[in-house]
Parts: structure tokens; C-alpha cells; sequence
């Protein structure tokens, strides 16, 4: 087992998908002048979540109507997997940091969302080595995302009712003011509203892309009569749009249009298909180099905030993704044996990958327009400049032999 693990870490490591990634993480450390253009990392984003949607919308249209209430008790049970993994972060998270509680509860919501950057360097893993998966595991990416907003928000809610004041600091901590106004601009602008955040560094394309979309829901508020200025309170958005931001954020709507899109598609057959397969499926795998070279330079850059976080979040970030990941091929074995349905390698992998990600996305946007009292740049420290740089490293080959030592030595009947 220790010789394949090492033979497939080995020959994952000079992979193009890594090599593009180390490229990438080397610019910030080489000090080199090149910003990764924010439009076209839009633009990769917007093409991988498509695509995604689009090969696992084809795919679902091939399973058996027999086999549809197995898929979705799965489905069901991932999104509370991930449910649990979130508060499960939390409770780690405050024995392992010295972190506000405020923040420890945003981070424990990025850990109980998904990856889509993670999901889809898995994707390419599995697919140079030809290793299947079930057809629905993007279905599987869309739903396990939206666990860790509502971690977060209860959790939050939970802090706020609590006495916690408008600049994120509970009774006991350091700076407590119950007088305090929040002031959205400080969030605007990328600071962490009532310090717990990292010093001053070159924004990156998320950074500016999650600024984006904070000053798209401050207009929708200012469009509907909430009066939002500088210096005055903050108002809390309402449920509706809180709903709106966790079920219809950009990412998960490109994901569901793209399974959509395919599934419908592929009832049509095979050759109405064919064209956008050339566009979605041959060119997925270059258009992820880029992505992840962008994402190297992300992860390198936040390696620095993590300084002001402290060693037990550093040790939280590495440790999280191994004890989640494990957790969810536990998951997906004991899931097989009460229902006798067989997994395909490929899809213990990319649920242990759903599971020991963080998210990067739609969290830190929920988070800017819920809770702007977080520090917006300790969170992303742990899931980008850790989580991620470890699970397209090392974890991506050791969760394949941990799901293969699993479906060896206990065997589905």
C-alpha cells in the first residue's frame, strides 16, 4: 500500500494539472511583476463549473430509473455529511485556535462547504488515470456546497445573540465595544472588520472577484430602500435574500444550468452532444492548467496571512482535510453496505475530496454580505493557502489508497 501510495503521489506530482500549479505558486516567491488577468480567471471559472455540469449532466441521463432513489438518498446524505463536518470544524477549531469566535465560525463554514477548484483537479486525476466514477458526482459538488453558508449563518446568529458587538468581538475579547457600529466600507475595502485579519498584500483575482460581487448585493439593498452609507449601521439582509445568495449564488447556478443543459442534451442523443463535448469535455483539461496556475499564486500569496492566524489554524488546515476526507469514504462504504449499492473507485475519491475541501467561493461571498464583522482574509488563508495546496498535492493520491485499502479489507457483500 506505502509503494503505490508512493508510486501514485510520485507520478501525480509531475502531472501538467501540479506542474502549471507549482508555476504558479512560484511567481509570488520569486517576486515576479505578473497579475493574473481577474476576467480571464472569471472567464476559466465560469468554463470549468460548466463543464463540470455539462459531462455530469450527460452522464446522468444514462442511469437507470431503478437506481434514481439510491442517487438521491446519496445525495441527501452528503449534504448532511458535510452539514455535520461544518459544526464538527467549528468545535475543532475552537480547542485548536486562539482565533475570535467570530472567525472560527466563518472558517468552520468554509470547511463545511465544497471545492469546485479541488473537484475539478480531482476530475483530471481520475480521468489521466482512467479511473471511473459515478455519473452524478457533480449533482453531488452543487448540493454538498451549500452545507457550510448555513453552518456559518447559525453559528454567527448563534455568537450575535450572545452579545457579540458589530465589529465581531464577544464579551472577553480583546476590543469588545457593544456601542460599536459595523461599517460595511471597512468590508468593502477588504479589511477585517475588528482586526483578526492578515497585513497588507497584492489582491488577488478571487479577492477582487468576492469585492465584486459585495458591492452587487450593497447596490440590490441601496435599489430597494435600504439606507447603507458610510459610518452607519450595517442592516442585516433580510431571509430571501440570504436564501438567494446560498441557493442561487453565481457558482451553483453555472453548475445546475450546466447539468441541465447536458442532461436535456443527451436525451436527444449522443450526436446532438458531440459538437459541445469538443468544447467541454477535449478541452476541460487545458483550460484547468490555467486554472490552476492562477490558483498557485492565490494559495502563495495567502501562505503570508497565515502569520497572524497563529500554528493551531495551520495545524487545523492540514490536519481538517485528512480527518473529513476519511470520514466521507467511511461514509460512502458504510452508505454501500445498508443499501447494496457499488460505488465506482473514482467516486470514494471525489466525495473524500467534497468532504476534506474548503470552500472558496460561494462561502467567503455569503459571508461578505451576512457577516461582515469576519476577517475576510484568515479563512481563505486556511482553505487556499492549505487545504488546497495539500489536497492537489498529497491528498488527491492518498485518498485513492485510503478508498482502495477501505473497498479491499471490507468488501461490499
Amino acid at each position: 500500500m506505502l509503494y503505490e501510495f508512493w508510486y501514485n503521489f510520485t507520478h501525480n506530482l509531475f502531472k501538467p494539472l501540479l506542474l502549471f500549479f507549482y508555476l504558479g505558486f512560484l511567481i509570488p516567491l520569486l517576486k515576479i511583476q505578473f497579475e493574473f488577468p481577474y476576467v480571464l480567471y472569471q472567464g476559466l471559472t465560469l468554463y470549468l463549473l460548466l463543464a463540470i455540469g455539462w459531462r455530469g449532466g450527460e452522464e446522468l441521463a444514462t442511469i437507470d430509473s431503478s437506481s434514481i432513489a439510491g442517487v438521491l438518498g446519496f445525495i441527501a446524505l452528503g449534504f448532511l455529511t458535510n452539514l455535520v463536518i461544518g459544526f464538527a470544524a467549528y468545535w475543532l477549531l475552537i480547542r485548536m485556535t486562539k482565533m475570535r469566535r467570530v472567525d472560527q465560525a466563518t472558517v468552520a463554514g468554509y470547511y463545511g462547504s465544497d471545492s469546485a477548484g479541488t473537484f475539478a483537479t480531482c476530475l483530471g486525476v481520475l480521468v489521466t488515470l482512467e479511473i471511473a466514477f459515478d455519473a452524478y458526482m457533480p449533482v453531488m459538488l452543487a448540493v454538498m456546497e451549500i452545507p457550510g453558508c448555513i453552518v456559518a449563518l447559525v453559528l454567527v446568529g448563534r455568537l450575535r445573540e450572545r452579545g457579540m458587538d458589530s465589529l465581531g468581538n464577544m464579551p472577553g475579547e480583546p476590543g469588545y465595544n457593544p456601542a460599536a457600529n459595523r461599517e460595511l466600507v471597512a468590508a468593502a475595502g477588504g479589511t477585517a472588520v475588528g482586526g483578526g485579519g492578515g497585513g497588507s498584500h497584492t489582491r488577488t483575482s478571487h479577492e477582487r472577484g468576492i469585492d465584486e460581487e459585495l458591492k452587487l448585493s450593497l447596490e440590490k439593498q441601496e435599489t430597494s430602500g435600504t439606507d447603507i452609507h458610510p459610518g452607519s449601521p450595517a442592516t442585516p439582509p433580510g431571509n430571501r435574500a440570504l436564501l438567494r445568495e446560498v441557493l442561487l449564488n453565481p457558482g451553483l447556478y453555472l453548475l445546475l444550468g450546466g447539468i441541465l443543459i447536458g442532461f436535456v442534451s443527451r436525451l436527444q442523443g449522443a450526436s446532438v452532444i458531440a459538437e459541445g463535448d469538443h468544447v467541454f469535455v477535449t478541452a476541460f483539461q487545458g483550460m484547468l492548467c490555467l486554472f490552476l496556475l492562477e490558483m498557485g499564486m492565490t494559495a502563495s500569496r495567502k501562505l503570508k496571512d497565515l502569520r497572524a492566524a497563529g500554528r493551531g489554524l495551520i495545524a487545523f488546515g492540514l490536519l481538517a482535510p485528512n480527518v473529513f476526507a476519511l470520514v466521507g469514504i467511511l461514509v460512502v462504504h458504510t452508505y454501500s453496505h445498508v443499501t447494496g449499492i457499488e460505488f465506482d473507485l473514482g467516486s470514494y475519491v471525489l466525495f473524500a475530496v467534497l468532504c476534506g475541501a474548503a470552500s472558496y467561493i460561494a462561502v467567503p461571498a455569503t459571508q461578505r454580505m451576512a457577516i461582515p464583522e469576519a476577517s475576510p482574509t484568515v479563512p481563505l488563508a486556511a482553505s487556499l493557502g492549505l487545504t488546497f495546496t495539500y489536497n492537489v498535492t498529497i491528498g488527491i493520491p492518498l485518498y485513492l489508497q485510503l478508498a482502495k485499502a477501505v473497498t479491499e479489507w471490507l468488501p461490499v457483500t
